[in-house]
C-alpha cells in the first residue's frame, strides 16, 4: 500500500513539475513572438533610414559625421543576432536618429522639404508602432520573468536554463533625455 502511495505522489510531483516547464516555455515563446512583432517595426524603420539620410544629405552635407553614425549604427542594428543584441543595437540607433533630429533643427529649408516631411512622418508613425509593440514585448517578459523568479518554478528555472530576461527600454541616454522638459520656440 506505501509503494502506491509514493508511486502517486511522485506522479503527481513530475505532472506538477512538467506544468511548470511547460508554462515557463509558453512564456518564453510569448516573448520571442512580441519579439518577432518588433523586428517587423524595426525593418520598416531600417529600410526608411536611407531615404531619410538621401534627402538629408543634400542640405548637410558637411554634417558628415551625424550621418556616418547614423548609417553605422543602422548597419550594427540589422547585423545584431540575438534579441538582447538587437535591442542594444536599437537603443544606439535610436540615440543616433536623435542626434539627427537635433542637427536637422538647424536647416530650415530641409525641414520644410516636402520629400523630409514625408520621411518625417512615416518615420513617427514607425517610432508611435514600435513604443506600442515594445510595451507588449515588456508585459511579455515581465511575465516571463515574474514566473522565473517565484517559487517553486525558480528551482525548476534554474535546472532548465531558463533566466530572467531583458526589457526593451530606452537605456539610460534615453531615460536623461524624458527627464529634460521639452523647449517650445516661438
Amino acid at each position: 500500500m506505501a509503494i502506491y502511495i509514493i508511486i502517486g505522489i511522485l506522479v503527481i510531483l513530475v505532472i506538477w513539475g512538467v506544468s511548470i516547464y511547460n508554462n515557463l516555455v509558453s512564456l518564453k515563446n510569448n516573448r520571442e513572438n512580441a519579439f518577432a512583432d518588433i523586428d517587423v517595426q524595426l525593418k520598416q524603420r531600417h529600410d526608411l533610414i536611407p531615404q531619410l539620410l538621401g534627402a538629408v544629405k543634400g542640405y548637410m552635407e558637411h554634417e558628415r559625421g551625424t550621418l556616418e553614425s547614423v548609417t553605422q549604427a543602422r548597419q550594427k542594428a540589422i547585423n545584431a543576432t540575438g534579441i538582447n543584441e538587437k535591442i542594444e543595437a536599437e537603443r544606439e540607433l535610436t540615440s543616433a536618429l536623435q542626434g539627427l533630429n537635433v542637427q536637422v533643427e538647424a536647416y530650415p529649408d530641409l525641414k520644410a522639404s516636402q520629400n523630409f516631411m514625408h520621411l518625417q512622418k512615416e518615420i513617427a508613425d514607425i517610432e508611435n508602432k514600435l513604443a506600442a509593440v515594445r510595451r507588449y514585448f515588456n508585459s511579455a517578459t515581465k511575465e516571463l520573468n515574474i514566473a522565473i523568479q517565484k517559487f517553486p518554478n525558480n528551482i525548476f528555472a534554474g535546472m532548465f536554463g531558463f533566466t530572467t530576461q531583458p526589457m526593451f527600454d530606452l537605456g539610460a541616454a534615453g531615460r536623461e533625455r524624458m527627464d529634460v522638459a521639452p523647449e517650445i520656440k516661438f
